[in-house]
């Protein structure tokens, strides 16, 4: 591993009507940046407030977060948002309803510290142990690390990459951050980097939406996004398990 110079890391968290939920995942992240502060670089928190009608903005500020706002609720625009106002070397996107540990970020710091990887997402686990979600993750994560796509819920890259690609699409409303990823490996390709799926140590998320909406709507919503060749991904409405603020 070679030694850098001191870098900044930026973690951005996109949320919307997040009240139940940030809080704790503000703690995780506070939690966890010593895996950073210890090698004496410096941390920010931003949150982008995505439209929130409810206590999203005011609980960030309390859990330590720098908070700016992004009118037009779409996680890609959201997440754009905040890389936008972020004053780090490195951006670290994790979802407000996910933990991350202090031994994800130590990972991450590592693959940073090598100067060979550009960016990369880790493996997920679910906070309840629910049979076909822990199946589904399982999926997930085999082709997570398989294809090198990194689940939206913690995504990290340089800065300067990130801005080179234009961020996230806002032509997506949802696998914005499949698109991402496969631009990203193209970018490492062309730049002879690399993008890593971490795997010691997986982000724990919640399973809230394994609750909220049933199998039947999700068989729906990928058979029709298979039918369509992709074209439910760019309409807001018919991305519902992210838009119609069941929380």
């Amino acid at each position: 591993m070679r030694t850098i110079a001191p870098v900044k890391i930026s973690v951005v968290v996109p949320a919307y009507n997040e009240e139940k939920l940030i809080a704790a995942s503000l703690r995780s992240i506070q939690a966890a940046l010593p895996a950073f502060t210890r090698l004496g670089w410096e941390t920010e928190i931003i949150v982008c407030d995505n439209n929130s009608s409810d206590r999203t903005a005011d609980l960030a500020r309390t859990g330590g977060a720098r908070v700016v706002s992004e009118p037009v609720n779409q996680i890609s625009r959201a997440r754009n948002t905040g890389a936008a106002a972020a004053e780090g070397d490195w951006l670290i996107f994790i979802d407000a309803d996910s933990y991350p540990s202090v031994e994800l970020f130590g990972d991450i710091a590592a693959k940073i510290q090598t100067g060979g990887c550009i960016g990369g997402g880790a493996t997920v686990r679910l906070d309840e142990a629910e049979f076909w979600g822990r199946v589904l993750m399982r999926f997930w994560n085999g082709i997570s690390r398989a294809r090198r796509w990194m689940a939206g819920s913690c995504i990290f890259c340089e800065a300067a990459a990130f801005r080179q690609l234009g961020g996230f699409s806002v032509e997506l409303f949802a696998s914005e951050e499949i698109d991402f990823s496969q631009r990203l490996k193209r970018l490492a390709r062309q730049t002879h980097r690399r993008v890593i799926i971490l795997d010691r140590h997986s982000l724990v998320t919640s399973a809230r939406k394994m609750r909220l909406y049933s199998r039947g709507e999700y068989i729906r919503f990928l058979a029709h996004t298979v039918l369509t060749g992709g074209r439910t991904l760019r309409k807001r409405s018919a991305c519902v398990p992210w838009y119609d603020g069941r929380r």
